[in-house]
This record gives C-alpha cells, sequence and structure tokens, in this order.
C-alpha cells in the first residue's frame, strides 16, 4: 500500500519555516527546529520525514570549500555535443571526477557544465577530454555574488 502526501498541504507556513531551516542547516536538532517553528520534537520529525517522502526533501549533503580540497580553479564550460556523441558523453560523465555538475540546456548549447580544477593545467586536460564530444567554450569563475540561497516555494497567485 503506498501512502502519498498532498504536497501543497506540507508546504504551508510551518512546512516553509523547516525548509527554509534545514536548508540553512540540514544537522539542526529536532528539538531546537521545534522551538523554532513551534512544534514539539516528534511533530517536526514527522513533517520533515513527510517532506522526504514526497521528494520536496531528495538529500542532506555537506557543502565543501573546493580550494580547501585543492581545487584553486573552478570554470562554466558550455559544452555543444556533435551528432551522434550525446550518449557516449551522458554514459562518460560519471568517469569525469572535475565536473561538479552538467545541466542539459536548450539553444546552441547542449551542456553547461560546472568544474573544479587543481590549475590551468588540470583545466586544459579537462577541456582536451571533453573535445572528442564537441565543441567546449570556457569561463573562468572568478568570485561568487549573493552564496548559497535556499529555494522556497513560490507565492500562490
Amino acid at each position: 500500500m503506498t501512502i502519498t502526501f498532498d504536497a501543497s498541504k506540507l508546504l504551508d507556513e510551518v512546512g516553509c519555516a523547516i525548509l527554509l531551516a534545514l536548508q540553512q542547516n540540514a544537522r539542526i536538532p529536532f528539538s531546537e527546529l521545534g522551538r523554532q517553528v513551534g512544534l514539539s520534537a516528534p511533530a517536526v520529525a514527522e513533517r520533515v520525514r513527510r517532506l522526504e517522502d514526497t521528494g520536496i526533501i531528495q538529500a542532506y549533503r555537506a557543502q565543501v570549500d573546493p580550494a580547501a580540497l585543492g581545487f584553486g580553479l573552478q570554470a562554466y564550460i558550455r559544452l555543444s555535443i556533435r551528432y551522434g556523441r550525446c550518449e557516449m558523453f551522458t554514459a562518460d560523465i560519471g568517469k569525469m571526477p572535475s565536473i561538479l555538475s552538467a545541466e542539459r540546456v536548450t539553444g546552441e548549447d547542449c551542456y553547461v557544465l560546472r568544474v573544479a580544477v587543481r590549475d590551468v593545467a588540470h583545466l586544459e586536460a579537462t577541456i582536451n577530454s571533453l573535445n572528442s564530444y564537441g565543441e567546449p567554450v570556457t569561463s573562468l569563475i572568478l568570485s561568487a555574488a549573493g552564496g548559497y540561497r535556499p529555494l522556497m516555494p513560490l507565492p500562490s497567485l
């Protein structure tokens, strides 16, 4: 028997406050989260479980500093895939540890990749490895403005 929940009911004022708090600190204890949103720890735990069960909360991760791990450069690479190479690229992408994300996009490019590399030589090797799939165009990331932003549901009209 599959239990389904109406996601909109979970995203009331309390549900949104829970989402915001967890996105700011996923390690917050349920007792503290309950104090912030006005619920008991067991009630908060149940709400969080429902948010997980519906897929609204998909995962919990640690955000790390790439530079602290030796990845001194980050870049975006726009990639136009050559005809017949898309399946090969999607199959091989998991073997490319320097690629942090690969979003399929519309327009002239097929993918926008975010990469983290040690240095310019590592970036060049990464670009060279992409040449067999298509035409890469690279932009170095100099800095990021605004930092991490939590995602909240759109207000209903």
